[in-house]
């Protein structure tokens, strides 16, 4: 059975490459290449970036400091590398969370119906209205500066699994009507073997799109965050690394490197993972098609 699940991983996975389009594929390489960065490049040892004074201030890009040091010593190859680790860390946890909640609960809900669905769609519309900008700067005030990346990604999770879970519980009300779920029922299947092994695949793959985007968003929260000076203190994010820069005034002060390498950054991951997201909805559209 895993020699044949495989068998069937490996063809899915050549079908993806072969009738996926450009945007999948530069997607692909360009989140590849980050978490190349951030979780391959960063194992390397080196000084730690969040020091100050490690090397000369000011240094221009050369050999031993690629891209330079900033006025307070540091390495800007380093912290890059350490800032897009720590984001990425943050993003796939937070988006993790809020997809598998998301999902659990859109199922149990679209699925069950009655009590429980009305119960779980009142608390998960309640969510959906609630602005999360001001909650998370209270709660992010409260937590203080010394939060860690799993600390972080939790708080930004709250939040996160409200829109996964009422599109998945849309999803569960659509198939549970289908014959194959009436089948199912009468073959004498239980409730959960039928989530599980009839409804879950279809959710698995849209979720998959769901996750990207809950990435991104749990990326774009922390530095927004961070611009407002409500980012943990202690951790190298592509947020905080702008927030420094800013307080420097980096602009002004010609330092191009340590600001405009997490801006390019971030635009350079955003873009690639929504080339991928938009590159993968189109291979599914083509293969619903055939």
């Amino acid at each position: 059975m895993s020699q044949s699940f495989l068998g069937r991983m490996g063809n899915n996975l050549r079908d993806l490459w072969k009738y996926s389009d450009m945007r999948f594929k530069i997607g692909l390489f360009s989140t590849l290449f980050f978490l190349l960065l951030g979780f391959g490049i960063s194992n390397i040892p080196h000084t730690n970036p969040f020091f100050h004074f490690t090397y000369m201030p000011s240094l221009s890009p050369s050999a031993q400091n690629l891209l330079g040091t900033t006025p307070l010593g540091q390495d800007i190859f380093w912290m890059l590398v350490n800032a897009v680790r720590n984001s990425l860390t943050l993003g796939l946890i937070a988006a993790t969370i809020g997809t598998v909640i998301g999902i659990f609960l859109g199922l149990l809900a679209g699925f069950s119906g009655g009590a429980i669905d009305r119960i779980i769609s009142t608390i998960t519309d309640t969510f959906i209205v609630i602005p999360t900008l001001p909650i998370l700067i209270l709660i992010t005030a409260l937590i203080g500066g010394g939060a860690s990346v799993i600390t972080l990604a939790l708080v930004l999770s709250i939040f996160g699994w409200a829109w996964p879970s009422r599109q998945v519980r849309s999803m569960a009300l659509t198939l549970k009507e289908r014959d194959f779920i009436s089948t199912a029922k009468f073959s004498g299947e239980s409730t959960p073997q039928i989530i599980v092994t009839e409804i879950l695949p279809y959710a698995l793959t849209w979720s998959l799109v769901s996750f990207m985007n809950a990435t991104l968003a749990a990326i774009a929260s922390e530095s927004g965050l961070a611009i407002l000076g409500l980012s943990p203190a202690n951790l190298v994010t592509l947020g905080n690394m702008i927030q420094w820069a800013r307080e420097r005034n980096a602009i002004l002060a010609g330092h191009w490197f340590w600001i405009g390498a997490p801006i390019i950054a971030m635009v350079v991951l955003f873009i690639g993972l929504f080339l991928l997201i938009s590159g993968y909805n189109g291979y599914l559209s083509r293969r619903r098609g055939q």
